[in-house]
Protein backbone atom coordinates (compact mmCIF):
# COMPACT_ATOMS: atom_id res chain seq x y z
CA UNK A 1 0.00 0.00 0.00
CA UNK A 2 3.08 2.58 1.04
CA UNK A 3 4.38 1.57 -2.40
CA UNK A 4 1.53 2.33 -4.22
CA UNK A 5 0.88 5.92 -2.70
CA UNK A 6 4.48 6.90 -3.28
CA UNK A 7 4.40 5.79 -7.24
CA UNK A 8 0.57 7.60 -6.88
CA UNK A 9 2.49 10.86 -5.65
CA UNK A 10 5.51 10.31 -8.11
CA UNK A 11 2.65 10.31 -11.01
CA UNK A 12 1.31 13.24 -9.77
CA UNK A 13 4.46 15.07 -9.53
CA UNK A 14 4.90 14.24 -13.13
CA UNK A 15 1.76 15.44 -14.28
CA UNK A 16 2.29 18.64 -12.50
CA UNK A 17 5.59 19.20 -14.97
CA UNK A 18 3.24 18.25 -18.34
CA UNK A 19 1.04 21.37 -16.97
CA UNK A 20 4.02 23.53 -16.87
CA UNK A 21 4.84 22.58 -20.20
CA UNK A 22 1.34 22.86 -21.65
CA UNK A 23 0.82 26.57 -20.24
CA UNK A 24 4.01 27.28 -21.54
CA UNK A 25 3.16 26.21 -24.45
CA UNK A 26 -0.15 27.42 -24.88
CA UNK A 27 0.48 31.22 -23.24
CA UNK A 28 2.84 31.50 -26.32
CA UNK A 29 1.09 30.04 -29.17
CA UNK A 30 -0.48 31.87 -31.69
CA UNK A 31 -4.16 33.16 -31.11
CA UNK A 32 -4.79 30.65 -27.91
CA UNK A 33 -2.89 32.45 -25.62
CA UNK A 34 -5.31 35.66 -25.69
CA UNK A 35 -7.61 33.38 -23.74
CA UNK A 36 -5.37 32.27 -20.92
CA UNK A 37 -4.89 33.97 -18.27
CA UNK A 38 -1.25 33.86 -18.11
CA UNK A 39 -0.09 35.74 -14.49
CA UNK A 40 -2.71 33.48 -12.83
CA UNK A 41 -1.88 29.98 -14.06
CA UNK A 42 2.01 30.79 -14.16
CA UNK A 43 1.47 31.85 -10.73
CA UNK A 44 -0.33 29.24 -9.26
CA UNK A 45 2.33 26.38 -10.30
CA UNK A 46 4.26 29.29 -8.71
CA UNK A 47 2.87 28.33 -5.31
CA UNK A 48 3.78 24.79 -5.83
CA UNK A 49 7.26 25.52 -6.16
CA UNK A 50 7.20 27.58 -3.33
CA UNK A 51 5.51 25.11 -1.35
CA UNK A 52 7.91 22.19 -2.69
CA UNK A 53 5.72 20.46 -5.08
CA UNK A 54 7.61 20.98 -7.85
CA UNK A 55 11.27 21.51 -8.11
CA UNK A 56 11.93 25.24 -9.67
CA UNK A 57 14.89 24.22 -11.83
CA UNK A 58 12.86 21.60 -13.33
CA UNK A 59 9.80 23.81 -14.02
CA UNK A 60 12.34 26.50 -15.35
CA UNK A 61 14.09 24.41 -17.67
CA UNK A 62 10.21 22.76 -18.51
CA UNK A 63 9.21 26.04 -18.79
CA UNK A 64 11.50 27.16 -21.40
CA UNK A 65 10.94 24.30 -23.16
CA UNK A 66 7.37 25.00 -23.64
CA UNK A 67 7.40 28.90 -24.60
CA UNK A 68 10.23 27.73 -27.18
CA UNK A 69 7.87 25.54 -29.07
CA UNK A 70 5.36 27.58 -28.83
CA UNK A 71 6.83 30.96 -30.29
CA UNK A 72 8.31 28.79 -33.55
CA UNK A 73 5.19 27.21 -33.69
CA UNK A 74 3.47 30.60 -34.19
CA UNK A 75 6.26 31.46 -36.04
CA UNK A 76 5.49 28.73 -38.44
CA UNK A 77 2.09 29.74 -38.30
CA UNK A 78 2.29 33.09 -39.20
CA UNK A 79 4.49 32.39 -41.88
CA UNK A 80 2.84 29.76 -43.56
CA UNK A 81 -0.83 30.54 -43.02
CA UNK A 82 -0.72 34.35 -43.44
CA UNK A 83 -3.73 35.34 -46.39
CA UNK A 84 -5.58 32.87 -44.03
CA UNK A 85 -4.71 34.64 -41.13
CA UNK A 86 -5.65 38.06 -42.71
CA UNK A 87 -8.95 36.86 -43.30
CA UNK A 88 -9.41 35.81 -40.12
CA UNK A 89 -12.86 37.37 -38.07
CA UNK A 90 -10.60 37.20 -34.36
CA UNK A 91 -7.45 39.10 -35.34
CA UNK A 92 -9.63 41.74 -37.19
CA UNK A 93 -10.48 42.49 -33.89
CA UNK A 94 -7.23 43.35 -32.98
CA UNK A 95 -6.26 45.09 -36.05
CA UNK A 96 -4.97 48.13 -33.82
CA UNK A 97 -2.57 45.96 -31.69
CA UNK A 98 -1.37 44.18 -34.90
CA UNK A 99 -1.00 47.21 -36.49
CA UNK A 100 0.93 48.81 -33.30
CA UNK A 101 3.22 45.47 -33.21
CA UNK A 102 4.13 45.68 -37.05
CA UNK A 103 5.08 49.21 -36.74
CA UNK A 104 7.28 48.66 -33.63
CA UNK A 105 9.04 45.34 -35.28
CA UNK A 106 10.14 47.57 -38.46
CA UNK A 107 11.82 49.80 -35.85
CA UNK A 108 12.82 47.69 -33.15
CA UNK A 109 12.19 44.06 -33.94
CA UNK A 110 14.59 42.71 -31.44
CA UNK A 111 13.01 44.89 -28.19
CA UNK A 112 9.53 44.57 -29.60
CA UNK A 113 9.94 40.41 -29.54
CA UNK A 114 11.87 40.76 -26.15
CA UNK A 115 9.06 42.72 -24.15
CA UNK A 116 6.00 41.66 -26.31
CA UNK A 117 6.39 38.02 -24.19
CA UNK A 118 5.85 40.05 -20.71
CA UNK A 119 2.57 41.50 -22.13
CA UNK A 120 -0.51 39.64 -22.15
CA UNK A 121 -2.21 40.17 -25.37
CA UNK A 122 0.93 40.62 -27.72
CA UNK A 123 2.99 37.23 -26.27
CA UNK A 124 0.78 35.22 -28.49
CA UNK A 125 0.85 37.53 -31.27
CA UNK A 126 4.13 39.04 -31.76
CA UNK A 127 5.89 35.68 -33.29
CA UNK A 128 3.10 35.44 -35.45
CA UNK A 129 3.54 38.58 -36.79
CA UNK A 130 7.19 37.77 -37.10
CA UNK A 131 6.25 34.91 -39.45
CA UNK A 132 3.93 36.63 -41.35
CA UNK A 133 6.03 39.46 -41.85
CA UNK A 134 8.91 36.80 -42.46
CA UNK A 135 11.23 38.29 -40.22
CA UNK A 136 14.84 36.42 -41.14
CA UNK A 137 15.02 34.23 -38.00
CA UNK A 138 18.38 34.93 -36.94
CA UNK A 139 16.70 38.28 -36.41
CA UNK A 140 13.77 36.14 -34.21
CA UNK A 141 15.73 33.81 -32.44
CA UNK A 142 17.70 35.40 -30.17
CA UNK A 143 15.33 37.77 -28.57
CA UNK A 144 12.84 34.71 -28.44
CA UNK A 145 14.87 32.66 -26.71
CA UNK A 146 16.33 35.24 -24.48
CA UNK A 147 12.39 36.42 -23.79
CA UNK A 148 11.72 32.32 -23.25
CA UNK A 149 14.57 32.67 -20.19
CA UNK A 150 13.31 35.06 -18.54
CA UNK A 151 9.38 34.75 -18.70
CA UNK A 152 9.24 31.69 -16.56
CA UNK A 153 10.58 32.25 -13.57
CA UNK A 154 9.45 35.96 -13.62
CA UNK A 155 5.74 34.91 -13.81
CA UNK A 156 6.79 32.10 -11.15
CA UNK A 157 7.33 34.54 -8.90
CA UNK A 158 4.37 36.02 -7.11
CA UNK A 159 3.22 32.27 -6.70
CA UNK A 160 6.67 31.28 -5.38
CA UNK A 161 6.48 33.76 -2.49
CA UNK A 162 2.94 32.58 -2.01
CA UNK A 163 3.97 28.95 -1.54
CA UNK A 164 6.87 30.12 0.73
CA UNK A 165 4.05 32.04 2.64
CA UNK A 166 1.60 29.06 3.04
CA UNK A 167 4.51 26.61 4.33
CA UNK A 168 6.25 28.51 6.35
CA UNK A 169 4.76 27.98 10.24
CA UNK A 170 3.01 31.20 11.86
CA UNK A 171 5.36 30.34 14.66
CA UNK A 172 9.11 31.24 12.12
CA UNK A 173 7.63 34.69 10.69
CA UNK A 174 4.72 36.63 12.08
CA UNK A 175 2.36 38.24 10.22
CA UNK A 176 3.96 41.76 10.58
CA UNK A 177 6.73 41.07 8.77
CA UNK A 178 4.88 39.04 6.18
CA UNK A 179 3.28 42.36 5.50
CA UNK A 180 6.71 44.20 5.48
CA UNK A 181 7.19 41.73 2.67
CA UNK A 182 4.74 42.38 0.63
CA UNK A 183 4.45 46.03 0.87
CA UNK A 184 8.14 45.77 -0.48
CA UNK A 185 7.20 43.69 -3.36
CA UNK A 186 4.09 45.70 -4.22
CA UNK A 187 6.75 48.67 -4.37
CA UNK A 188 9.06 47.42 -6.35
CA UNK A 189 6.34 45.67 -8.92
CA UNK A 190 4.89 49.72 -9.05
CA UNK A 191 8.41 50.49 -9.78
CA UNK A 192 8.67 47.93 -13.06
CA UNK A 193 5.27 48.78 -14.25
CA UNK A 194 6.04 52.55 -13.89
CA UNK A 195 9.82 52.40 -16.02
CA UNK A 196 7.28 50.36 -18.67
CA UNK A 197 4.59 52.92 -19.03
CA UNK A 198 7.18 55.64 -18.71
CA UNK A 199 9.46 54.11 -21.89
CA UNK A 200 6.00 53.83 -23.67
CA UNK A 201 4.93 57.48 -22.99
CA UNK A 202 8.44 58.49 -24.46
CA UNK A 203 8.60 56.13 -27.13
CA UNK A 204 4.78 55.89 -28.52
CA UNK A 205 3.13 59.42 -26.59
CA UNK A 206 0.94 56.83 -24.76
CA UNK A 207 -0.31 58.67 -21.53
CA UNK A 208 -1.21 56.40 -18.17
CA UNK A 209 -4.19 57.84 -16.53
CA UNK A 210 -3.72 60.89 -18.34
CA UNK A 211 -0.73 62.20 -16.90
CA UNK A 212 2.26 63.74 -18.65
CA UNK A 213 5.68 62.13 -19.81
CA UNK A 214 7.27 64.43 -17.31
CA UNK A 215 4.71 63.48 -14.49
CA UNK A 216 5.01 59.43 -15.38
CA UNK A 217 9.18 60.32 -14.97
CA UNK A 218 9.02 61.68 -11.65
CA UNK A 219 6.96 59.23 -10.44
CA UNK A 220 9.26 56.48 -11.20
CA UNK A 221 12.12 58.00 -10.45
CA UNK A 222 10.24 58.51 -6.43
CA UNK A 223 9.05 55.05 -7.27
CA UNK A 224 12.79 53.33 -7.51
CA UNK A 225 13.95 55.69 -4.82
CA UNK A 226 11.34 54.20 -2.24
CA UNK A 227 12.17 50.76 -3.69
CA UNK A 228 16.00 51.12 -3.09
CA UNK A 229 15.18 52.20 0.25
CA UNK A 230 12.82 49.87 1.09
CA UNK A 231 15.16 46.76 -0.04
CA UNK A 232 18.18 48.32 2.31
CA UNK A 233 15.61 48.97 5.47
CA UNK A 234 13.63 45.21 5.51
CA UNK A 235 17.75 43.63 5.58
CA UNK A 236 18.00 44.96 8.90
CA UNK A 237 14.78 43.15 10.16
CA UNK A 238 15.39 40.30 12.72
CA UNK A 239 13.11 37.86 10.55
CA UNK A 240 14.83 38.48 7.15
CA UNK A 241 17.46 35.78 7.93
CA UNK A 242 15.12 33.15 7.88
CA UNK A 243 12.96 34.20 4.95
CA UNK A 244 16.47 33.91 3.36
CA UNK A 245 17.11 30.33 4.89
CA UNK A 246 13.41 29.47 3.27
CA UNK A 247 14.30 30.91 0.14
CA UNK A 248 17.71 29.20 -0.11
CA UNK A 249 15.96 26.00 0.98
CA UNK A 250 13.39 26.09 -1.72
CA UNK A 251 15.73 27.01 -4.52
CA UNK A 252 18.10 24.07 -3.76
CA UNK A 253 15.83 21.35 -3.28
CA UNK A 254 16.39 18.42 -5.45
Amino acid sequence: MEAWSTYIIAQSFSYLYIIVFAVSFLESLTLVGLFLPGIVLMAGLGTLIGHGSLNFYSSWIIGIIGCLFGDWTSYYIGWRFKNWLHNLSLLKKHQSVLKKIKNALYKHNIITILIGRFIGPTRPLVPMVCGMLKLPLKKFILPSVLGCLLWPPIYFFPGILAGMAINTPFNQINNNFKWCILSVLSIIWSTLWLMWRWWKCKKYGYLTFSLSEKKIKYLTIISFLISIISLIFIQFHPEMKILKRIIKLTFLQE
